[in-house]
């Protein structure tokens, strides 16, 4: 910003057709932008140089089937050295442009329902909020992972400059942030729909809303501030270089500059609605409006508008007709207020609004404070005392009616004129094809006019119209109205059986797995230029049993059971002998149907005694005849219903760890793997939830599922999404875990989903996974921590 000067007129663009509902700087050419509208179209504008003030239209694109608006532009890369645009619409996609063709490259298709806020990031990350209550991470033409928590529509979209945290605002009142895929912390104050989101610095940002306050916001959680000065549903923000002067705009027909966290300057438009705003690469400002007319403002005298196109604005905005009940001017009765003589007097601030009587009716003046003089910024309708005298202006006729029709969930937006003498069935009709609006909206919309336009005489729409369907002004179609540890025995207080203890420490010498019995890792043998540890495409099981232990402690507990769960000894026969032949994989004997039926319905007991079942049930699903049975069809899908509960974040520690265990083991039959690929999304979603879990057996079993997955996802690169849940889970994990097995387990993971995939590997950059795992490669102790963080590093170069 260039100083204490304040923004005039640069210049009026009148070529979109309907509302202007976005705006974005562009990236080339240099001080361009691009705007977008309901007439469907997307517009290039850039600086004509013959014309110091003046913006030509350079480019026009097409591609959206109903309106268009949000716009985002998605940064240079060698493919693209100009950039691209990314525009999004009530057919509820997403078209990406470049500057060389008027139809979209490519179109995003997945919200089932308008999206209406764009946000670009690092390596071409594109997030999308949608009216569907979801926002969504895209790269190239795949959707990469969906944000879903918001109870209502998602607003506001933002990628933070920290790689990897992301920002959502949502007409439930409350702002998201994410993290690789996960909610990691709820912003709430707002008292209705957060409407815009604009980025300050790396922990800070800016929320503006449709309760008229902007806030700013600590990422940790907390609001510094609260900004008042708005008198209506405030839309969009944007932030000046300097990360501490901002705009806004919104539903009061205004634009407001904010200097030191005070509004310094308040500008009115001839249109009620000022959707959207950006700042221009030279400190000039851009919005866009409800009239379809984008207007720049400047503080350099340079660039300002012609002595004449700054008296046309004049006389504009001189004729709006200003309802009081949309803005701040509270309710007017015109024998106490002033005449004219009362602007003789200076105002005492920018955007200071003066109401004076002119014979019977009342004008609205603002005071400029560059110019030392009272503007005329509109007459004003509906004071108490007046008698419906006054049509209403509307599109350059008059009307006796200018109905607010609210399309998008909570902002005004397309208006309704209405005549005493039209038929309200055609105005409806006209209004709903005009618009393309559902022709199922007829009755509401001819029922609602025929309701608040009934009794009245000639003159402008009464203070007392009540939306039928949501009981305000407005009407919007289609709206129908802890556990204990189990280190211990909980019957004895000993320690004789605990899961997950066979086996606990360092590697041996003989490079055998504590946690599986295998030798998929041998830290003695590493070396840092030749990569053994990715893609790991084996996956590795958890084999190891005291066959003994278990045994001793099932017969323990079901002494203990229950009257109607205490198993009868031919069933505990029945699993000791499958427990012994699971065990022994040189056996060449195979589990009965008996077996398998006693293993399914045992592992139902209660959850406090469960899990030595549990362990036979890990050992088991390893066999080709138990991992067929239990994992094919729609028996697989009960099994994995079942470890799923025994996985709630509420669940016991050891059922925890050893449900985990058995999802790792059902990897080695096909019938497992097709099982588990097919339950994906709830099982990494479940396994995720218990990287909370303070137990390192739990996080080492995590991790061991999520290397099964990426191992399983190796090689094919049309499974992003999949890959990056993997890339999710694994990252948020590795922000808790500290066992340094559960940490290798988790970088080999990583390791194997983005091996040859290059858009795995974008992601993996736009989530912030380098900069998150840096820290393991001085890890030295065990080396192969170390050795390995350093190979995925490389590939993420």
């Amino acid at each position: 910003m260039s100083g204490s000067n304040s923004y005039r007129l640069r210049c009026s663009l009148a070529a979109h057709e309907m509302d202007v509902r976005g705006l974005a700087t562009a990236a080339f050419p240099h001080g361009a932008f691009v705007s977008v509208s309901r007439d469907r179209t997307a517009r290039v504008w850039v600086p004509n140089p013959s014309e110091n003030q003046v913006f030509t239209e350079m480019h026009c694109m097409n591609g959206h089937s109903n309106f268009v608006s949000c716009v985002c532009i998605i940064a240079p890369n060698e493919t693209y050295p100009r950039g691209l645009i990314a525009t999004g619409g009530h057919d509820n996609n997403i078209c990406v442009f470049s500057l060389d063709r008027p139809d979209p490259l490519f179109t995003l298709k997945g919200h089932k329902n308008t999206v209406c806020t764009l946000s670009a990031g690092k390596f071409g990350t594109i997030l999308s909020g949608s009216w569907d209550t979801t926002a969504k991470v895209w790269l190239g033409e795949k959707c990469m992972m969906t944000l879903q928590g918001h109870a209502a529509a998602v607003w506001a979209v933002v990628i933070l400059p920290e790689q990897g945290l992301m920002l959502s605002g949502s007409a439930d009142k409350t702002i998201k942030l994410w993290k690789a895929g996960r909610c990691e912390n709820t912003y709430t104050g707002h008292e209705d729909c957060v409407r815009g989101l604009a980025v300050i610095s790396d922990v800070e940002f800016f929320s503006c809303s449709n309760d008229a306050s902007i806030r700013r916001w600590m990422v940790t959680g907390e609001c510094v501030q609260v900004y008042y000065g708005h008198t209506n549903y405030i839309y969009s923000l944007a932030v000046f270089p300097n990360g501490q002067d901002f705009i806004s705009t919104g539903e009061d027909r205004t634009l407001r500059v904010w200097r030191k966290g005070e509004c310094s300057q308040t500008i009115r438009l001839p249109a009620q609605s000022v959707w959207c705003c950006c700042i221009l690469p030279d400190g000039d400002i851009a919005v866009g409006a409800s009239d379809g007319v984008i207007r720049v403002f400047t503080e350099s005298q340079e660039r300002v508008a012609s002595a004449q196109d700054l008296q046309a604005f004049e006389d504009e905005l001189s004729k709006a007709i200003i309802d009081p009940k949309t803005g701040d001017l509270g309710d007017i009765k015109i024998e106490d207020l002033p005449g004219r003589e009362h602007l003789n007097e200076p105002g005492n601030r920018d955007g200071q609004t003066r109401l004076i009587k002119e014979g019977s009716n009342v004008e609205a003046y603002q005071w400029n404070m560059s110019d030392g003089r009272w503007v005329k910024i509109g007459d004003v309708v509906g004071g108490s005392s007046q008698q419906n005298s006054k049509r209403v202006m509307y599109e350059g006729k008059e009307y006796d009616f200018v109905f607010s029709i609210d399309v998008n969930e909570g902002g005004p937006g397309l208006k309704l004129p209405y005549n005493v003498t039209d038929d309200p069935w055609l105005t409806a009709h006209n209004f709903l094809e005009k618009n393309d609006l559902s022709p199922m909206f007829l009755d509401q919309v001819a029922n609602f006019i025929i309701e608040n336009t009934k009794g009245h005489t000639l003159g402008p729409a009464p203070s007392s119209a009540t939306d039928p369907f949501t009981g305000a002004g407005r009407y919007i179609p289609g709206s129908v109205g802890g556990d204990q540890g189990f280190g211990a025995d909980p019957f004895t207080g000993g320690g004789r059986y605990i899961p997950g203890s066979e086996s606990r420490g360092t590697v041996s010498s003989s490079g055998s797995d504590p946690f599986t019995g295998g030798s998929a890792y041998s830290s003695s043998a590493l070396k840092a230029t030749t990569n053994i540890f990715f893609p790991n495409t084996d996956g590795v099981m958890f084999e190891q049993a005291n066959t003994t232990q278990i045994l001793g402690k099932l017969r323990e507990l079901n002494n203990s059971a229950p009257a109607d769960r205490k198993l009868s000894d031919a069933a505990l026969d029945c699993l000791e002998k499958l427990l012994h032949l699971v065990a022994d994989q040189k056996s060449q004997e195979q589990p009965t149907a008996e077996q398998i039926s006693v293993l399914w319905k045992t592992s139902h007991w209660p959850e406090d005694i469960v899990f030595p079942v549990l362990d036979v049930l890990r050992l088991a699903v390893r066999h080709p005849e138990v991992n067929a049975q239990l994992c094919g069809g729609t028996e697989g899908a009960s099994l994995c219903n079942h470890l799923l509960g025994l996985m709630s974040p509420e669940g016991r520690p050891a059922n925890q760890m050893l449900a985990l265990r058995t999802l790792c083991n059902c990897f080695s039959g096909s019938h497992g793997r097709a099982l588990l690929l097919g339950q994906r999304d709830a099982v990494l979603s479940r396994a995720g939830d218990l990287r909370v879990v303070s137990n390192k057996n739990i996080h080492v079993a995590l991790a061991t599922l999520v290397l099964n997955y990426a191992g399983r996802l190796y090689g094919q690169p049309t499974e992003i999404e999949a890959k990056a849940q993997c890339l999710s889970v694994a990252s948020t994990a590795l922000e808790v875990v500290q066992d340094k097995e559960a940490i290798f387990r988790l970088l080999v993971a990583l390791g194997t989903t983005v091996a040859g995939d290059s858009t795995a590997k974008d992601l993996a950059r736009s989530l912030g996974v380098n900069s998150q795992i840096s820290k393991y490669a001085r890890v030295s102790d065990p080396a192969k921590v170390g050795e390995c963080c350093r190979l995925v590093l490389n590939e993420l170069q």
